[in-house]
């Protein structure tokens, strides 16, 4: 029996370092730009490349982007605050990262 793939761990395709601009990341995100904009403004999202004024220039990773995407259904899923989905997300990659360790530690 398979279980069934968990919305918070997607799979996703790496793309290169700040490889979204602002309307790619809220498109792939299914928000509007103007998500993104105040998402990055109370610092739930982070910019990983370029002028923080100029969000022409606003490039994002694949990391933001699965966090973006975590985030978003937080909010939709659960009516939850932008905050409070930020530390929801932090959470789960923090779970996914001692998880990582664990099984490297377990494989050496």
């Amino acid at each position: 029996m398979t279980a069934a793939p968990s919305p918070f761990l997607a799979p996703c395709e790496v793309l290169d370092t700040a490889a979204l601009d602002l309307n790619q990341l809220a498109h792939a995100c299914q928000q509007d730009p103007v998500w993104v904009v105040q998402h990055v403004r109370d610092e739930v999202l982070r910019i990983d490349d370029g002028d923080g004024d100029v969000r022409a220039q606003w490039r994002f990773s694949s990391q933001t982007l699965v966090r973006a995407k975590r985030i978003a259904h937080l909010e939709a899923a659960f009516d939850a605050d932008p905050q409070l989905a930020a530390l929801a997300a932090d959470l789960m990659e923090e779970v996914i990262a001692l998880r990582k360790q664990l099984q490297f530690r377990d494989a050496g």
